[in-house]
């Protein structure tokens, strides 16, 4: 599974699932764009990565802000002259509160970066894809977009329509060469540095929400991303693969 000669973008890039995916695609021989609003996180990546010899341009942006993105990926286009794959992994999770005490700026604020963000950086990225008869597009959507979790109604819904979206562009760009797809992770604990597998397992299995009664690891998504990406998933679109160790439906 490798990526020579081709240049991935991945936003999100500085910490968790961004980074591991960063790395994955770095080791197979990829190039990278790296977007994310802290740039000194995306310094320590650019470092990481660039010891596979990789080409790393990084750009702190925020992918909510269309401008912003356009200017990104101008940069980049006229660095590589080509962005063969993007990964829209930027988002927001955090607040826990019933539905009706979020307020309409939070709802906004998720639906801006989770689901604009993503719908700016695919159309900056697509039109080159389908001009070269080749591309991979892979979002980030949750379990949470699936099932829908209890004081998570934002966030819940700004996943589901990432996956809802993921699915309808798929039939647009099948016969173009673009395939599309979404990963959906469970609960996900940051690779430690020396275990790059390193997962938490739950000691109580009553408070475990999965049946492999662990949480995964930001690498085990990555993997999963990289795969889409690869050539052996060309016949693979439209599709939303729960990585999740076997969840309960809670």
């Amino acid at each position: 599974m490798g990526f020579k000669g081709k240049v991935a973008m991945i936003t999100g890039a500085s910490v968790g699932i961004g980074r591991a995916t960063a790395l994955c695609f770095a080791e197979r021989g990829a190039h990278l764009v790296l977007l994310d609003l802290n740039g000194e996180g995306l310094e320590k990546v650019r470092a990481e990565t660039a010891a596979y010899g990789a080409d790393v341009q990084i750009y702190a942006c925020d992918v909510s802000d269309e401008a912003q993105v356009i200017r990104s990926v101008a940069e980049a286009l006229a660095h590589f002259g080509r962005i063969d794959i993007l990964v829209n992994n930027a988002g927001v999770w955090r607040g826990a509160k019933l539905f009706g005490e979020f307020t309409s700026a939070e709802w906004q604020r998720f639906l801006n970066i989770n689901v604009m963000g993503t719908v700016h950086c695919t159309n900056a990225a697509l039109p080159g894809m389908v001009a070269r008869g080749w591309g991979r597009i892979i979002n980030v959507g949750s379990v949470a977009g699936v099932y829908g979790n209890r004081k998570m109604v934002p966030y819940s819904a700004s996943k589901g329509a990432v996956i809802a979206m993921t699915k309808a562009l798929a039939k647009e760009v099948a016969d173009k060469g673009v395939t599309v797809n979404c990963v959906s992770p469970g609960t996900v604990n940051s690779s430690a540095d020396d275990d790059p597998y390193a997962a938490e397992v739950y000691e109580d299995e009553s408070k475990a929400p999965c049946y492999m009664k662990r949480r995964g690891s930001d690498m085990e998504n990555a993997d999963l991303i990289c795969y889409l990406a690869s050539e052996g998933a060309a016949y693979l679109s439209g599709q939303n693969i729960q990585i999740d160790g076997c969840r309960r439906k809670i």
